[in-house]
């Protein structure tokens, strides 16, 4: 009987997997990079990295909680960038910011096939499982940035912001930012990704003829006017809708209307925040007029 209390313990001892909690935050994350390597955690195939607000607690696994340590993120940082290297290092944040399940836990691997393969271009191994679903991660998370410089849609206010409600997929307002940064100059405004709860805010004021203003994070906004945004609308912005949407239907041509394709280069999910797609009351001044 002891022989067998032994055996059964060892085999759960092997099925409890090590888990490593950090901080929603990419330094959250490279401290527990330093984490594991600290405390000679990197050979342990059970181990998970995974986001604090993700874990969902069990009775077999151990966790341990990480918080965020500015000295110790630094140097796995500059330790990554000497490994790595600028593209490597992309995809590195892409991959973070796209948030997907055990996505901690990929990068922890690739980091970890980096550190032990420092002369190898490990980035261009797809045979690796880890570096072949960072990879794709990455193309996912760069297609999910494209459209979302081509589908924000700004709405003037009457504090004079131009103002767009955005709820894409991954964790993309820190990638889309210079876009609109370098774009947008001479004018305020804001993007507020909805689903996460912050957004970005440009302020011309604070910019010169030599450099355009830093960028804002904004926090907490209005929820009444999250969902109302046409109670802020300024004249112009209710002018300029009516326009845009009238053009938007009276440009399509009916015989050539295909809905399939339509919706292949503009997906259904993107439809909630675009003007031209929204019906208004009263829509008279869209119709044709033969």
């Amino acid at each position: 009987m002891s022989q067998l209390l032994q055996s059964h313990d060892y085999i759960v001892g092997q099925l409890t997997p090590s888990i490593v909690l950090y901080e929603p935050s990419f330094e959250g994350w490279l401290s527990a990079v330093f984490y594991v390597y600290a405390n000679r955690l990197q050979d342990d195939e059970s181990l998970q990295l995974i986001a604090q607000d993700c874990y969902v607690p069990s009775l077999i696994a151990q966790a341990d909680s990480v918080t965020i340590n500015e000295d110790y993120a630094e140097r796995v940082l500059t330790k990554l960038n000497q490994l790595l290297g600028r593209s490597g290092m992309r995809n590195i944040l892409w991959g973070f910011l796209s948030e997907k399940d055990h996505i901690g836990t990929t990068l922890f691997q690739v980091v970890k096939y980096a550190i032990d393969h420092p002369s190898r271009a490990i980035m261009e191994d797809l045979g690796n499982l880890n570096v072949l679903d960072l990879v794709q991660t990455v193309k996912s998370v760069a297609r999910e940035k494209h459209r979302m410089e081509a589908f924000v849609r700004f709405e003037h206010t009457t504090d004079d912001i131009y103002f767009a409600r955005v709820e894409p997929d991954f964790n993309v307002l820190p990638l889309i930012g210079e876009h609109f940064r370098q774009r947008y100059q001479d004018q305020h405004w804001a993007i507020y990704d909805v689903a996460r709860g912050y957004g970005i805010y440009y302020d011309k004021s604070k910019s010169t003829s030599m450099r355009p203003a830093a960028l804002q994070t904004i926090t907490d906004l209005d929820d009444s006017v999250l969902r109302n945004p046409a109670s802020i609308h300024s004249q112009d912005e209710q002018r300029y809708q009516k326009f845009w949407q009238g053009y938007f239907t009276n440009v399509n041509i009916k015989e050539r209307k295909n809905p399939r394709l339509h919706k292949q280069y503009l997906p259904q999910r993107y439809w909630k925040y675009l003007s031209e797609k929204q019906v208004l009351p009263n829509a008279e001044h869209l119709q044709k007029r033969r």
